[in-house]
């Protein structure tokens, strides 16, 4: 924008240079051939009383002494036929002033100034004074640069000026655009300068409104799913006290691992952005604990299920809690969007720049035409969420999603967990296009 502005000024002021400068330049040229050619006939005019009383040896005196002082040449043709002064060729405009007639006409190299002096015995003399071009034009070239020379400092002024009210214009619309960026990016406490002109200022304050909308509506969202979820602790108690009754340590531990999810839900909801996103974990553990828990699943649905974890620690930037959410949803999928029988496997490995890589693969038909769709809809029955989930997780960590198939030609989803430091990377990366599992 700034720029555009400049170039804007540049153009209009180069414009209206344009249009006084060139006309005033030829103006200056016409005065001063003007002032020569004046000159001249002054000059002729002074002489021809000297014409009549003078003789011819005195005559000629007279006009070398005023040649040798003028720039214009003088000659003066006799009614007899001879010349005084610089020998010039009779021409027929000599013989036309001869005849009683004073005027100026252009020839090659300059202009002739012809007066006509009646009164002579013999008949009519003809002054002649010639202004030649480099008299005509004496001062043009130096006139025309001094007015070069203004309008490159006109033109330099413009710029100046332009390039000042461009800042003005452009420092406080970078700072709202900044200040954009920054609230896109998620720093909702981000807030724009309002300065510069009305139009920007208001620009400004309606952003900042905007930033502040966007927080409350983000705080009441946060804290009306925080009330949803606190609202499932009453049948949660009620559930364990009849699991009490039942003394099924089982169904005890499943329960407490669903109030142990609402208290989470009811966390997270309430964390506001920027605050940590949990506890690092080691991921060998968790992967290992949740395979664990499924496989006597597998066993009943006679399910060949193959685990393979890493030997050493895989510390990633991920709690506790949200692995295993991302690894039972990955199972989970498997588990409802497969067949009885089909084989599966999961396997964690360590990331080259830290972290670990959690792959899970079925033996199954794998992802369907049409691939992954958008978050809430599913092709199996279920909500849509459970993947979209475990990308954000991943994502946040700063870690990465690829969905493809495996090595049978089923489905495979690879969840990528970075180091407990380290800049997220963000996006997805798909092999094949939708998403109809849940």
């Amino acid at each position: 924008m700034r720029l555009r502005i400049i170039a804007l000024v540049v153009a209009t002021t180069s414009l209206v240079l344009v249009s006084f400068l060139v006309p005033l330049a030829l103006v200056l040229r016409t005065l001063a051939a003007d002032n020569a050619v004046s000159t001249a006939q002054v000059q002729a005019q002074s002489m021809e009383p000297l014409v009549t009383t003078l003789g011819e040896r005195n005559l000629r005196l007279t006009v070398d002494q005023v040649n040798v002082a003028s720039s214009t040449r003088v000659t003066i043709f006799l009614p007899d036929g001879t010349v005084a002064g610089v020998p010039a060729p009779r021409s027929p405009s000599i013989e036309l002033a001869a005849r009683g007639e004073s005027f100026s006409t252009s020839v090659p190299g300059g202009v002739e100034v012809l007066v006509a002096v009646d009164g002579l015995p013999d008949g009519t003399a003809v002054i002649r004074s010639f202004v030649p071009d480099s008299v005509l034009h004496h001062g043009v070239t130096r006139a025309w640069l001094l007015l070069l020379g203004v309008g490159a400092f006109l033109l330099l002024l413009s710029v100046t000026v332009a390039d000042q009210l461009a800042r003005s214009l452009v420092r406080p619309l970078t700072a709202v655009a900044l200040a954009a960026d920054r609230l896109a990016s998620g720093e909702l406490s981000a807030r724009a300068a309002v300065a510069g002109p009305p139009e920007v200022r208001r620009a400004g304050n309606g952003l900042n409104r905007l930033a502040i909308r966007i927080g409350d509506l983000l705080a009441q969202e946060r804290e009306t799913v925080a009330d949803l979820s606190h609202r499932l602790r009453t049948p949660l108690t009620a559930l364990r006290i009849n699991a009490e009754s039942l003394r099924d340590m089982r169904l005890l531990e499943d329960v407490a691992a669903v109030e142990r999810a609402v208290s989470e839900v009811i966390t997270q909801a309430r964390r506001t952005s920027g605050q940590a996103q949990g506890v690092p974990c080691d991921a060998r553990q968790v992967v290992a604990e949740r395979a664990a828990f499924w496989r006597p699943l597998a066993e009943d649905q006679d399910r060949p299920m193959s685990i393979e974890v890493a030997a050493d620690p895989a510390v990633v930037r991920v709690s506790r809690d949200d692995l295993a959410a991302c690894v039972d949803i990955l199972l989970e999928n498997v588990f409802t969007h497969t067949p009885e029988g089909v084989a599966l496997g999961v396997r964690l490995s360590h990331r080259a720049g830290g972290g670990a890589w959690l792959v899970v693969a079925d033996d199954g038909p794998g992802f369907p035409n049409g691939g992954p769709v958008r978050r809430g809809i599913s092709g199996g029955g279920s909500t849509g969420l459970g993947l979209d989930i475990a990308r954000r997780i991943a994502q946040d960590s700063g870690g990465t999603v690829t969905v493809g198939q495996s090595a049978s030609g089923g489905g495979c989803v690879t969840l990528g967990f970075g180091p407990p430091a380290g800049p997220p990377e963000r996006g997805w990366r798909h092999r094949r296009p939708g998403w109809p599992r849940g």
